[in-house]
């Protein structure tokens, strides 16, 4: 069995945020959130971390954040492009955004030959988090026709921002706790009455249930999946590539495959707190728990 992969979604634009906030220090020694993400991969196992990054702002991120890397895990860069689509497509007129989290995923597609997670650049997932995704792509690989997949779940309630709405995956689990459904559910935010409410994808706003596990993108997959993707990323573009903000997401794919019954996805439920930046205010809340962590022994004051 071959060493896990970390697969880091890190080239957003940060629009909400108002700049890269993946290059953002939150350490008490200008630590980013992602030498965090990359300490506890390391320590969970992991011994490659492939970046998924902008080539306009490359030569910074490799310079400021990758080189931090050298010497402890292996490291690789991929690069997603708005035009980088499978043949006999184009880019449609007046688009100037990537195709979602899923062509993010695709951009890496020439480097990812064994098991792999994936997260984004942006959250905080915990060390136990990283334990259990790689603890499940070490386990011995089932030989049948169905692919095995897993994500890391988090309750609902522990990953609003007080300053803005959120995208999460709403899930599903039937009773051994394997995801049934996920929908990807855009704009989610607590109203001033205490309920929670949410854009699903058929463009209804309505409420999601306070108790719902979602998927914060922090998955692990078999190789295979990258294949998956390619075809359910052409579909997508079949049916909505012509649309000028339609985007492809990971769960959406996840969704799909489970219910054709060619996937399923175990979902891992973890002791580990998720906090994020979405909003330049969400920023003293990651620095507080960060600096809590680091009084209770979770991680050195230096990484």
């Amino acid at each position: 069995m071959s060493s896990p992969t970390l697969l880091i979604l890190a080239a957003g634009m940060g629009s909400r945020y108002g700049g890269l906030k993946q290059m953002d220090p939150m350490g008490p020694n200008c630590e980013t959130v992602l030498d965090y993400s990359v300490f506890d991969a390391i320590r969970a196992g992991f011994q490659r971390v492939v970046f998924i990054i902008r080539r306009d702002f490359a030569e910074a991120f490799q310079s400021g954040i990758g080189a931090r890397f050298a010497g402890k895990i292996e490291v690789d860069y991929a690069y997603q492009s708005l035009d980088d689509l499978p043949e006999g497509f184009s880019v449609p007129a007046g688009r100037t955004k990537p195709w979602g989290t899923t062509h993010a995923i695709r951009a890496a597609r020439h480097l990812i030959n064994g098991p792999f997670a994936v997260i984004n650049a942006d959250d905080f997932y915990g060390r136990d988090a990283y334990e259990r995704a790689a603890a499940f792509l070490l386990r011995p690989r089932t030989q049948d026709a169905t692919e095995h997949y897993a994500m890391v779940g988090y309750d609902l309630t522990k990953t609003l921002s007080d300053h803005g709405d959120v995208n999460r995956g709403i899930c599903r689990t039937d009773e051994n706790g394997f995801l049934s459904a996920v929908e990807e559910v855009v704009k989610i935010q607590r109203e001033a009455d205490g309920t929670i409410h949410g854009n699903y994808l058929n463009g209804e706003r309505r409420p999601v249930p306070a108790d719902a596990i979602v998927s914060m993108n922090f998955w692990a997959f078999d190789p295979s999946f990258m294949a998956r993707i390619e075809e359910e990323f052409l579909h997508f573009l079949q049916e909505r590539g012509q649309e000028e903000k339609s985007e492809c997401y990971i769960p959406t794919v996840v969704d799909a495959l489970i219910r054709s019954g060619r996937a399923d996805c175990a979902v891992l439920p973890t002791t580990s707190s998720w906090f994020g930046v979405t909003y330049p205010e969400d920023k003293p809340h990651v620095v507080a728990n960060i600096q809590g962590l680091i009084a209770a022994g979770a991680y050195p004051t230096s990484l």
